[in-house]
């Protein structure tokens, strides 16, 4: 079996491991050595790198053919300097990658939406010009030219450009909890949502079927605004509907990060994700996930 090295171990990769056993010899880089036992009893082989500390990611070198690369860039204090556009992750990683007696065959990437900038709520598909309007956006960009770069390299390498990722488990209720306001209709942002084992089956197709240097939209077919999830959340869940402001208003009562989740509206088109990945969405609207996660939290107390 070829030997698959997966980078970022966080929840997606949790969901991602059963598909990939039995199909692949799987190595899972982790920091922290508590870490270890979990993937090891899980059926993967854990390997002890940091992507922040870049010496210890000699081990990895030649280690796999393939990578499936999760892991966010690093969060940075703002400077004002070019240094917060870096991904020095990615920098490193490939650095260690390219430092073995053979180069992988294939990288898929999880990348963000959020290259895209806002889009004033105009449909968007992959050929649509990178327009990164927050710091942690422009690190996707530069991680996603470094990948680019060694994909030239004779590299297979597949991004995957993910919105919102929804789970049973990673749903905004503590924000319905507290009651934190979102824009009223006429204010209001087109956001995108996959759910979480939907996003593990899409990594899953890119290892299959993903083309050299090509990006796809890992979105479902939903075409909601914020303020409307957050009430078909409330609705299903039992909650209060959270109140509704203007822009003004928002920008007198709320954070600076809550706000910036609100300056962004675009909707993407997945045509490419479902043609060329030949994948077909388990939960193809957010009311299908939600509905379905309403299920299984209720199965879970019961």
């Amino acid at each position: 079996m070829q030997k698959l090295l997966i980078v970022g171990c966080g929840d997606i990769a949790r969901r991602l491991l059963p598909r990939l056993l039995g199909h692949y010899r799987v190595f899972a880089l982790v920091r922290d050595p508590e870490q270890a036992a979990f993937w090891r009893d899980k059926g993967a082989r854990p390997v002890l790198a940091d992507l922040d500390r870049r010496a210890t990611l000699q081990r990895i070198a030649g280690l796999a053919e393939i990578i499936v690369h999760l892991a966010p860039p690093a969060t940075l204090k703002p400077t004002g300097g070019a240094g917060d556009r870096r991904d020095t992750r990615t920098r490193w990683l490939l650095a260690a990658l390219a430092s073995g007696m053979s180069l992988p065959q294939r990288i898929v990437y999880i990348s963000t939406s959020g290259v895209y900038g806002d889009c004033s709520g105009e449909r968007v598909d992959e050929t649509r010009a990178l327009c990164p309007g927050t710091a942690r956006a422009h690190r996707r960009v530069d991680a996603e030219r470094q990948l680019r770069a060694f994909g030239r390299r004779g590299v297979v390498v597949s991004i995957l450009r993910v919105p919102g990722i929804y789970a049973a488990d990673r749903l905004p209720i503590e924000r319905l909890r507290r009651g934190v306001p979102a824009l009223r209709t006429a204010d209001d942002v087109y956001t995108n949502h996959v759910h979480a084992d939907d996003l593990a089956m899409i990594t899953c197709a890119a290892l299959r079927h993903g083309r050299s240097n090509r990006s796809y939209n890992a979105s479902d077919d939903s075409e909601i605004t914020m303020g409307d999830y957050f009430d078909l959340v409330a609705d299903r869940f039992g909650y209060p509907r959270v109140p509704r402001l203007s822009r003004g208003e928002a920008q007198e009562q709320l954070s600076a990060l809550q706000l910036s989740f609100m300056s962004e509206s675009r909707r993407l088109l997945n045509q490419r994700l479902k043609k060329e990945l030949r994948v077909r969405l388990r939960y193809a609207r957010v009311e299908d996930g939600v509905a379905a996660a309403a299920r299984e939290r209720k199965s879970q107390c019961s």
